[in-house]
């Protein structure tokens, strides 16, 4: 028999977030979160929780922790586009048909408690979250942006009723080492920046990117992510969280900013080196060696891989070959840094905007997940 229990304590919740390195612990593929980080998102920390509403689910099954589940609403994203929306994200069961049933029933139940009539997922607080269940690609190396599940995962999901929302696709793409910057991107590039006045500017810290355009740049990121299925808008205290997140450890020299004339900022793409190899090897944890594997992926030893973790253009540029630029600008670096292959976050498979800017490079699409969803 299964029991469902609601995560009220500091020793639950670490147990909620644990249960995930405990299932995967032995499986290659997998990355685990970062603990401290997961610790943080599930608290009032964390700036989503502003406009969110939260629970977290237990399973047990002799005694022994089977599974887990957060239940999410998020108010803004529910009143943007007009839904009554409950999420589960976070999911992870056995495999026993009876654990994850028991899992979704609970956030269902929920959910309807709070005036839901939809139940969504895997989803997070907001699109800055891991989304999507893995559905191809389950021998593929995940990364620290993404969620690795087993392939019995969505089979489950299937059988309790849920159908297809949405699927995001993911590129491997390889770094053109031999050839250099391909001669129709610098072509359509150089056109660009010279028919609408744009520069590419570059720092050499990311104290000074966070000062001059740490907020317009995520104000972009807001500006062309708005249309995209179930988008909520970053709120400024988000904002804040995310420029010391994130470009606290990004390389300046794999951050793109290109602007107007004037100063104004209207494209932005941040690559990193992959940290999916020292996360396996801190095993989630900076402490007390985690902190070394990670500095040295960053540092010292980089890996072969690049994660792409975001390219946002103002939507008043997209469709103008404005990408070109940034990858004008950021493919000889690439190159001369030594990387061979760099890989795209999760893309709508919808959004032909975004993976036409991929048409320059030998690329191959290795992973595919899927939102899914279910009238309660």
């Amino acid at each position: 028999m299964v029991t469902i229990k609601k995560v009220e304590t500091k020793k639950e919740l670490k147990q909620f977030i644990r249960f995930n390195y405990e299932l995967y612990k032995d499986n290659q593929y997998s990355v685990p979160d970062l603990y401290e980080d997961m610790l943080n998102t599930f608290s009032d920390k964390n700036a989503a929780m502003e406009f969110c509403d939260a629970v977290y689910f237990l399973a047990y099954k002799d005694g022994k922790i089977v599974g887990r589940v957060a239940g999410i609403i998020n108010n803004k994203a529910n009143k943007t586009w007009n839904l009554k929306n409950v999420r589960f994200g976070w999911i992870d069961f056995i495999d026993d048909q009876e654990v994850s049933k028991a899992l979704i029933e609970a956030v269902e139940e929920w959910g309807r408690e709070k005036g839901m009539d939809t139940i969504q997922g895997p989803l997070g607080f907001t699109d800055m979250d891991a989304e999507g269940m893995l559905i191809e690609g389950f021998d593929e190396l995940s990364t620290m942006a993404t969620i690795y599940n087993y392939p019995y995962y969505p089979n489950h999901i299937e059988a309790l009723g849920f159908e297809k929302d949405a699927d995001w696709i993911e590129l491997l793409m390889t770094v053109p080492k031999e050839t250099g910057l391909p001669e129709r991107l610098k072509k359509i590039a150089e056109i660009v920046m010279k028919k609408y006045d744009l520069h590419i500017k570059k720092y050499s810290s990311t104290k000074e990117i966070s000062k001059e355009y740490g907020h317009e740049l995520f104000n972009i990121i807001n500006e062309a992510f708005k249309p995209l299925f179930g988008y909520s808008e970053l709120s400024e205290k988000q904002i804040e969280q995310y420029i010391k997140m994130y470009l606290s450890v990004v390389d300046p020299k794999l951050v793109s900013l290109v602007t107007e004339a004037n100063g104004r900022l209207v494209a932005v793409g941040i690559s990193m080196p992959s940290l999916s190899k020292a996360l396996q090897k801190a095993k989630g944890k900076l402490f007390p060696f985690g902190w070394y594997h990670m500095l040295k992926a960053l540092k010292w030893k980089k890996p072969k891989i690049l994660d792409l973790m975001l390219v946002g253009v103002l939507p008043e540029y997209q469709s103008k070959g404005v990408n070109a630029v940034l990858f004008y600008d950021l493919l000889p670096i690439y190159v001369s840094e030594g990387y061979d292959y760099v890989e795209t976050n999760p893309e709508l498979e919808l959004n032909s905007k975004v993976q036409s800017q991929w048409i320059y490079f030998e690329r191959r699409q290795h992973k595919r997940r899927r939102c899914f969803k279910k009238s309660l």
